[in-house]
């Protein structure tokens, strides 16, 4: 039976041979509301390849204290760990290191929690160096209450030399020594990157920026491919992005703008992610516009907005413009489209993958962004190409009026462009009552 689920495995995953696991959800009063609340633990679990054997659900007041699941119920995992012969068991919630010990002495396999697959789902993903300091940062804040000792023959280590030797140190206290100072040296690292990320997206002020944000696998960076013509990878998967990608989108009868997909978001996001990530959400802080995709196919989409909502307000950058961005119409039937425009009456309905709604979606983000653009009429000389593409780039040009030296621009630009441009002195026809 087992040679038959590895070759099972291998078709699914290809030549990887994946672990089985049995999936575990203990849910308090006000939790796990839907009709399968683990299906996005099951999920997880693939997007870390490993293959769902079964799984337990039990609802409780409030979590055992020793093994966080009921007697009863913890009997039955270990009769279903054993009769499929899983290799570990995954909590959808997270345990206290005492607890994951109890578990795994009483069930004989290997017990991971919520937090710990979210953070191996990170570190398989994470390509850039920025997110890779990112990863292992949250893991070691994560490891350090969880530290074993891995060498029994090193329990106590002496201090060399005659009239020097002493107790010691446990091999415990040597590793968390050296996991704090590893911590501290990432720490500082990823500061420097995100003070260097700063400079960078601040830099860019000078155009409008538009950041995606949103739950994981929602279709942020199908959208992002759609209105930018781009080719940035795309999978059907939990957090197949994990870093920021930048693309300029000219919006139609408006300009252009930066237009940012960011790592997605999910329920009880683990804080060691959300502190170790800012660097990457970086592109989201400092964006003129957010916009909040969703996934309207799915049955939480309801508890997905509130996540992201969540964790955006976690990282201190909720008060924003933001347009709320309903995908994946295509598979929605038309009533319960009208249901989410009942509760969501200024979101925007579209389809990414089909192409749906976008003209909406543009003529919106333009309606939000022009409210800060002037529209002018300027004069400048005819021989500076340079001041028309500085209008070009960061502005729209609507039309123009050669004259022998001089050139009438009729064209739509940010107000704070406007005292970049006092400072050129050939161009005639700034309003006196803006800078």
């Amino acid at each position: 039976m087992l040679q038959k689920q590895l070759q099972h495995k291998q078709l699914h995953f290809g030549n990887v041979v994946c672990e089985l696991a049995v999936l575990v959800g203990v849910y308090l009063e006000g939790q796990g509301k839907s009709a399968s609340p683990l299906d996005e633990l099951s999920g997880l679990a693939e997007a870390a390849q490993v293959q769902e054997a079964g799984r337990i659900t039990q609802r409780r007041r409030k979590p055992e204290a020793a093994t966080y699941i009921g007697s009863g119920k913890l009997e039955e995992l270990k009769e279903l760990v054993n009769a499929v012969d899983a290799d570990l068991v995954i909590f959808d919630n997270d345990l206290a290191p005492s607890q994951t010990k109890n578990l795994e002495e009483y069930l004989n396999v290997k017990v991971i929690d919520r937090t710990e697959l979210i953070l191996d789902i990170f570190a398989s993903r994470a390509k850039t160096t920025e997110a890779r300091l990112a990863v292992e940062l949250a893991q070691l804040e994560y490891s350090l209450p969880r530290l074993k000792r891995m060498w029994t023959h090193l329990e106590r280590q002496g201090v060399g030399g005659v009239g020097l030797r002493g107790p010691g140190e446990k091999q415990l206290e040597v590793d968390r020594r050296l996991a704090q100072k590893r911590i501290l040296d990432l720490k500082s690292e990823l500061n420097m990157i995100q003070q260097r990320r700063h400079r960078e997206v601040t830099a860019r002020k000078t155009s409008r920026t538009v950041s995606l944000v949103g739950y994981t696998n929602a279709g942020k960076s199908t959208l992002l491919n759609r209105l930018t013509d781009s080719d940035v990878y795309v999978k059907d998967q939990l957090f197949a992005t994990l870093d920021t990608r930048t693309r300029r989108w000219h919006l139609p009868g408006w300009g252009p703008v930066l237009l940012s997909d960011t790592v997605g978001f999910i329920r009880d996001l683990p804080h060691h992610l959300i502190a170790s990530f800012r660097a990457t959400l970086e592109e989201a802080n400092q964006a003129d516009l957010l916009l909040h995709v969703a996934d309207a196919s799915s049955c939480e989409v309801y508890i997905q907005i509130d996540a992201a909502f969540q964790v955006l307000t976690d990282i201190g950058i909720r008060e924003k413009d933001t347009l709320l961005v309903l995908n994946k119409i295509d598979v929605l039937e038309p009533d319960r489209l009208d249901i989410f425009l009942t509760k969501y009456p200024n979101a925007i309905p579209i389809s990414a993958g089909k192409g749906l709604g976008i003209e909406n979606l543009t003529i919106a983000v333009s309606n939000i962004l022009s409210k800060e653009f002037l529209d002018l009429t300027i004069e400048l000389p005819v021989a500076d190409g340079r001041l028309m593409a500085l209008l070009a780039r960061d502005g729209e040009i609507l039309s123009k009026h050669y004259g022998e030296e001089m050139v009438s621009v009729h064209c739509r630009i940010p107000q704070h462009l406007v005292g970049r441009l006092r400072q050129e002195k050939e161009i005639q026809g700034l309003p006196e009552n803006v800078s």
